[in-house]
């Protein structure tokens, strides 16, 4: 019983958790229709422009490319038969690791925003994913597993008695693959290549390398020090047929070392939609009158993990707004972007002068997700969004949690989990189902009630109002729209559709002496902010450099006569930890040098839904209740009963789970 009450209260815990999607857009395009967009010339976009799209910013490589072309059947909202056009080529870029020989470079090519590796050097229809390259170094004893990811692993086996040469083995979810000695005097055996046959009919590709750098034989322990990893996703290989068809785009064109997929059939940019090109990418479309047209490409992701969502590639003095950086806030909708980014003064070196490095923000008003409320002012704040406490000061900032127009249906006594702690109870439904009484908690603690009638209009809406909320009071804090009440024989319930809320419990004063990473001057205009940096700024090759606020810069390994970079924040998918972040690499069983051997914990990956949400038309699924067990006949004291109630209640948490989600 212990067992299960312990896990219905993680499934509380963690109903709060990390987005389950991420969206990257690309620039935005704008105009009256699809003709006066396209112009004669037509669009292409570039993973410079998208970054969704492959780039190596070291190499300066993209492979990939979106166009909508001028073609005949364009016509107001309609691309017409081949006017959408996506062709990625294969291209060379170095090895992370290219400290010894055969580390040089490797194909790749983008496929659909994702980092491909062509079986074949010079052939674009045999593909695999990249798992990993990396120059990390990583030491394991003799008996650890290094795992790659995606269930390939490496195993120490054994060091030898003079500590020159370590036995490797590659698995795959378990599975032998291949073993391999490996030398660390031999420069030509140092690296170990693992190559297969019979990968998509191809023979001799080259799946895994793996560079060690020493090998240790000590009085109580063996280790191999590996730095230099790299590793496709074999066993996904894919061969891509001309007949193939990906969502939207049908009409493959193979031509040795390139790919051009085009439309075989109209699109319609609906307004007011997300119409999926193919392979997650998608076109996100305004909702505007019909003679204004405004769109962008974006790529969703949906796999656990840390991305960057980076801003347009530069070379020297720019400007990055949200149309060019996807990070900053943007509504499609009212075509509103408050955030510009500003370097100038670099002069073709790498030095940004004091004040060269301006961010700004500006306070501007957009529609709720449930329109018949209007407006409400907005302020992206450092790629974050945020409320200003003020409509017309941008000094006192809550972040938005919740704007939504989704329909929820709750029961009596049950919790909607709004996120970060906040939570709606209905409490109780009159008998004559035109009223319920709802209760907004914090943590768990009484914040606010009010009863809400769906019979009279201007009481179905709820406003929370609060004092002293960094000092300023009537702030509201919460609304709640409720559709409909209904007392039945079984079940009271409320129907809600309409939430805004923000996080007042964790609001911030921005004064005039406040400082964030390198932006230290920091101007509070009404409602615009403007912070500079006080002190030069260094775009160090080879590096990321935090601006302020998870916002960076990204540089490029150039000679001292160039200069690329581009700004990015990070978001995350899911529940990650730092271990299982994939940007770090392998993780289990993995010892740094110096340190004490720390097997990794297993990542359960378990993303709890919104607790006791039901919606409309789904049967109600009662919870698990904690009260006296009866003796089975002639069980009396039987041994493991515990045991079973403690697995019959996971069982009832994991179906719940399961069941919201």
């Amino acid at each position: 019983m212990t067992l299960a009450v312990l896990m219905l209260l993680t499934v509380f815990a963690s109903a709060a958790s990390a987005q389950d999607a991420i969206e990257i857009r690309g620039p935005v395009f704008n105009g009256s229709n699809i003709q006066e967009i396209v112009g004669t010339d037509g669009i292409t976009i570039d993973a410079t422009q998208f970054a969704a799209f492959f780039y190596d910013i070291n190499d300066n490589v993209t492979t990939e490319t979106l166009s909508i072309i001028n073609v005949p059947g364009n016509n107001g909202n309609v691309i017409g038969e081949g006017g959408l056009v996506y062709e990625t080529q294969i291209q060379q870029v170095e090895y992370e690791f290219t400290d010894a020989a055969g580390w040089d470079n490797y194909s790749v090519i983008g496929f659909f925003a994702e980092k491909y590796i062509p079986l074949k050097p010079n052939s674009a229809d045999k593909l695999a994913k990249l798992v990993l390259d990396s120059d990390d170094r990583y030491t394991i004893r003799t008996g650890e597993t290094l795992d790659l990811g995606e269930g390939y692993a490496i195993e120490a086996k054994q060091v030898d008695v003079d500590g020159e040469k370590v036995w490797l083995e590659f698995t795959k979810d378990g599975e032998f693959v291949d073993d391999e000695i490996i030398s660390v005097t031999d420069p030509d055996r140092s690296t170990w290549e693992v190559e297969l046959d019979d990968i998509e009919d191809e023979d001799d590709v080259v799946v895994l390398k793996v560079h060690v750098n020493q090998v240790f034989q000590g009085a109580v322990d063996s280790i191999a020090q590996i730095e230099g990893l790299w590793l496709i996703d074999y066993a996904n290989a894919m061969t891509i047929e001309s007949d193939d068809e990906f969502g939207e785009l049908n009409d493959v064109s193979i031509q040795g070392d390139r790919l051009v997929i085009r439309n075989d059939d109209t699109i319609t940019l609906t307004r007011d939609s997300t119409k999926e090109i193919a392979e997650g990418m998608f076109f996100k479309v305004a909702d505007t009158p019909s003679n204004v047209l405004r769109f962008y490409v974006m790529k969703e992701i949906t796999d656990p993990g840390t991305y960057e969502v980076r801003g347009q590639v530069a070379t020297g003095d720019f400007t990055w707004d949200a149309t060019n950086f996807a990070g900053f806030f943007y509504d499609i909708d009212d075509d509103v972007t408050t955030e510009t980014l500003s370097v100038t003064g670099l002069n073709g070196g790498n030095v940004i002068p004091d004040g060269g490095l301006v961010y700004q923000t500006t306070i501007q008003n957009v529609d709720f997700d449930y329109e018949d409320w209007g407006q409400y002012p907005v302020l992206g704040f450092f790629a974050e969004k945020y409320i200003p406490l003020k409509p017309n000061s941008a000094d006192k900032l809550a972040k938005l949690i919740l704007d939504s127009d989704d329909r929820y249906t709750i029961r009596t006594g049950e919790t909607l989990d709004l996120g970060e702690g906040y939570a709606l109870e209905a409490k109780q439904v009159d008998v004559e189902g035109e009223k319920v009484w709802l209760e907004f908690t914090k943590d768990g603690e009484f914040v606010d009630d009010e009863i809400i009638s769906v019979v009279n209009s201007s009481q179905s809406n709820w406003e929370v109002e609060l004092d002293d909320i960094q000092d300023e009071d009537d702030v509201v804090v919460f609304r709640v729209h409720v559709n409909q009440v209904f007392q039945g024989a079984v079940d009271s319930i409320a129907q809600i559709e309409g939430l805004w809320l923000i996080d007042y419990a964790n609001a911030m004063t921005i004064e005039s002496d406040d400082e964030f990473g390198e932006l230290n001057d920091v101007s509070i205009q009404g409602d615009t902010l403007v912070i500079r940096n006080d002190d030069s700024f260094t775009l160090t090759r080879d590096s990321e450099k935090e601006i302020a606020e998870g916002m960076f810069f990204k540089v490029a390994d150039t000679p001292a006569n160039e200069l690329r970079y581009y700004p990015f924040v990070e978001r995350t998918v899911g529940e990650v930890s730092e271990i299982d972040d994939e940007e770090e690499g392998p993780s289990e069983n993995v010892t740094a040098p110096g340190e004490e051997n720390v097997t990794a914990p297993e990542d359960e990956n378990v993303t709890a839904p919104d607790e006791n949400v039901t919606e409309p038309g789904e049967t109600p699924v009662e919870e698990p209740t904690v009260g006296d067990t009866p003796e089975e006949e002639g069980g009396e004291g039987a041994p493991g009963f515990g045991v079973v109630l403690g697995l019959a209640g996971l069982l009832a948490v994991v179906y719940l789970v399961r069941r919201n989600n």
